[in-house]
């Protein structure tokens, strides 16, 4: 019989808690969750370009406010249909992610942070202007998205089709980490010099894996959008994509469960203290970094820690031909 570790464990457990959450909680708290549900879909998003590929973007913002507004702006002519909204949101975000990623990546370190943070601001900047489209106050959202007859009117129903979403997305990950596809960006991450003397062609995985990112960062849009029936400039700040780079630290980079990890507790937290006390950025800077001191890998790196003190089951047979 095979045992789960504890790092696998206690993520399924509240994967599971999450599961039957909005049968048994209030509308307040399902509305809570299912906004930790659409950041952790963005944390994931983020997770793949910075966690395994390496890539420091602080510019993913953008992609999140094209997804909002891929919701927005059609709703604002009267087109609620779903699908199409979903279809411009990832030619969109494909696209933009592409050309933004293709030039991106001809730089590394300090000037790839910066880059993509030009193109955020740039796109923050566009929003802004388009006064016709509310400008700098943002959009109301007149019609929620319809799929088949599904609307996401309610925060039920966003919480559902969020956490279906990170299911999918979780499962997908997991594959794609231990496939030669991830397994490549994990190596170039650690040794970009030595994947190249291999004869492989990274800086093209990094730019896929850069577009994957954007596209997934944009759904996370599309449902955030439909959460709050409303689109804001705002959410393409930087400040933004500087949160979800603090949920994949916090979680843990590159691993399966750490955006889940990193965007429940950084909203938990925040929702958590902002009841306490009117300082609780202060506070709460203080037990990010804690976090980052005591465990370098995350939370995520944490509960691996306690996968050491499980004692490993033998199997019945190995034991008794032992004995």
């Amino acid at each position: 019989m095979t045992t789960i570790r504890p790092s696998t464990l206690i993520p399924l457990l509240l994967l599971a808690a999450l599961a039957v959450l909005p049968f048994a909680a209030e509308s307040y708290y399902t509305a809570f969750f299912a906004r930790v549900l659409i950041y952790a879909v963005a944390a994931s998003a983020l997770n793949l370009a910075l966690g395994m590929g390496g890539m420091v973007s602080l510019g993913h913002a953008l992609f999140l406010g094209l997804g909002m507004y891929s919701v927005a702006l059609p709703a604002h002519f009267g087109i609620d249909d779903g699908w199409l909204q979903l279809a411009l949101c990832v030619a969109a975000c494909g696209l933009v992610g592409l050309v933004t990623g293709a030039i991106s990546l001809r730089t590394s370190g300090i000037a790839f942070i910066m880059i993509t943070l030009a193109f955020a601001q740039m796109g923050y900047f566009l929003v802004v202007s388009l006064k016709q489209f509310g400008g700098d106050d943002g959009l109301p959202i007149a019609g929620a998205s319809r799929f088949f007859g599904l609307e996401l009117a309610s925060a039920e129903a966003v919480y559902g089709a969020a956490f279906c979403l990170l299911l999918a997305l979780t499962a997908w990950v997991a594959r794609l980490r231990v496939s030669p596809f991830g397994m490549t960006l994990r190596a170039g991450r650690q040794n970009a010099r030595r994947v190249a003397s291999v004869g492989l062609a990274l800086p093209r995985y990094q730019l896929a894996a850069y577009v994957l990112s954007a596209v997934l960062c944009g759904l996370a849009g599309m449902l955030l959008a439909n959460l709050n029936a409303y689109a804001s400039p705002s959410s393409m700040s930087w400040m933004v994509s500087g949160e979800l780079i603090v949920m994949v630290v916090l979680g843990g980079m590159g691993s399966v469960f750490g955006p889940l990890l990193g965007a429940l507790a950084f909203l938990g937290i925040e929702e958590l203290l902002k009841g306490l006390t009117e300082h609780w950025m202060a506070i709460f800077g203080l037990l990010i970094l804690a976090v980052a001191l005591l465990g370098k890998s995350g939370i995520a790196g944490l509960l691996a820690r306690l996968d050491a003190r499980v004692p490993a089951r033998r199997s019945p047979r190995l034991a008794e031909g032992r004995a």
